[in-house]
């Protein structure tokens, strides 16, 4: 994983073989950001993405193998009780253009990644909301 800052901006490569979530949050830690956005494309072999059921108040996650394109991945950098939070949400695609997305629990890098982190000067916590069953942004 390689990155270069641009003022409020880092430009962000993740290297084949490496886990996603595990590098983006790296990055936010070693360089103490409290706030801002992230998004980026790319390529994996394994991503496990997830779907909120609002009725339930569970996550479903499902992993998939293969080839895919990242296309894209947005996101969010935010805090909970002092510690990083990151809320990212994934698009890929497979070799036939079938899509799937959903909330990004983790990828395997299988060429790389390329993102970028957009750095709000500021910082924003999260709570647990019982009605929704979701940490809320808390503003």
């Amino acid at each position: 994983m390689k990155t270069k800052t641009f003022k409020n901006k880092i430009l962000v490569r993740v290297d084949k073989g490496e886990e996603l979530v595990e590098s983006l949050t790296k990055i936010v830690k070693d360089n103490k950001i409290k706030l801002g956005t992230i998004s980026g494309i790319g390529a994996t072999d394994k991503v496990k993405v997830g779907l909120f059921n609002v009725e339930t108040k569970e996550y479903y996650s499902n992993e998939l193998t293969g080839n895919y394109e990242i296309n894209p991945l947005y996101g969010n950098i935010t805090t909970q009780d002092g510690e990083t939070y990151l809320h990212l949400h994934i698009n890929v695609a497979d070799e036939n253009h079938n899509s799937f997305g959903g909330h990004l629990n983790h990828a395997h890098i299988s060429a790389t990644f390329e993102g970028v982190i957009d750095i709000i000067d500021g910082e924003v916590d999260r709570k647990f909301d019982e009605e929704v069953g979701l940490n809320l942004l808390e503003m």
